[in-house]
């Protein structure tokens, strides 16, 4: 599974699935926490290329093809997977905005901020700032997430620990690393930490991983936990733009 210029130095356990998570997910947690306080998230997309890129790097046809990049084989769970990733990202605006209304303790509002979304706007320039936003939410972080965490990761933990154990890890690592998109929030000049918003944001993070990783199991494809990621992150910008 691992190329043959890293055969003798990588094996695909939990030591190196630990190692990956540490080397990506800390500098991306930095990363996202300076862009929150300075406004530029340009590092942010070089951090999901990078993401992407790793197993390219490390794994062969045949590893690639094991963690899933395949072609669907059921095109019919490809669609659903898009569809639940919609629904989800809609019920955690539902849920946001029933608990938090339109404070900073509710995440939509808060990611929202990174947006920049002028107050006086036009129509036709709101929708081409929501076409950009959506086809690079759709694109950069499915494709780099995915083939990082529900990819590489997941399968490093599950030759060690099984598919269940490892789906749940690699949801961890996905839910903690998001809290640097919200829970510990950079507002009024000040850094804050949300304990309760947080805690349900941590969860929101987990539970749309395992979804992901159910899409990619109904699929037996990693396009399935891509598509339904896509889904989720275009509905997510849709709230944020014409709901809020």
């Amino acid at each position: 599974m691992v190329r043959k210029i890293w055969s003798r130095y990588v094996i695909l356990n939990w030591k190196f699935g630990l190692l990956l998570v540490l080397l990506i997910c800390i500098p991306r947690f930095y990363l996202v926490l300076s862009a929150n306080k300075i406004g530029n998230y340009s590092a942010i997309g070089i951090i999901m290329l990078v993401s992407f890129l790793i197993p390219f790097i490390f794994l062969n046809p045949q590893g690639l093809w094991t963690i899933g990049w395949r072609k669907p084989s059921n095109y019919f769970n490809l669609a659903l997977a898009f569809i639940k990733g919609l629904l989800f990202a809609f019920f955690l605006y539902f849920i946001g905005y029933f608990l938090f209304s339109d404070s900073i303790e509710n995440w939509y509002i808060y990611i929202g901020k990174s947006y920049n979304i002028p107050s006086d706007i036009s129509l036709n320039d709101k929708t081409s700032l929501f076409l950009i936003m959506a086809s690079t939410g759709m694109l950069f972080s499915p494709f780099g997430e995915e083939m990082y965490f529900r990819g590489i990761v997941h399968e490093c933990f599950a030759n060690s620990f099984g598919h269940s154990s490892a789906s749940r890890i690699d949801s961890a690592a996905f839910a903690l690393t998001h809290l640097a998109h919200f829970g510990i929030i950079y507002w009024q000049g000040t850094w804050q930490f949300l304990p309760v918003p947080s805690l349900l944001w941590f969860a929101a993070m987990y539970s749309a991983s395992r979804l992901f990783y159910i899409s990619k199991i109904k699929t037996d494809s990693i396009f399935g936990a891509i598509a339904s990621h896509a889904a989720f992150n275009f509905m997510m910008i849709y709230c944020i733009f014409y709901l809020l």
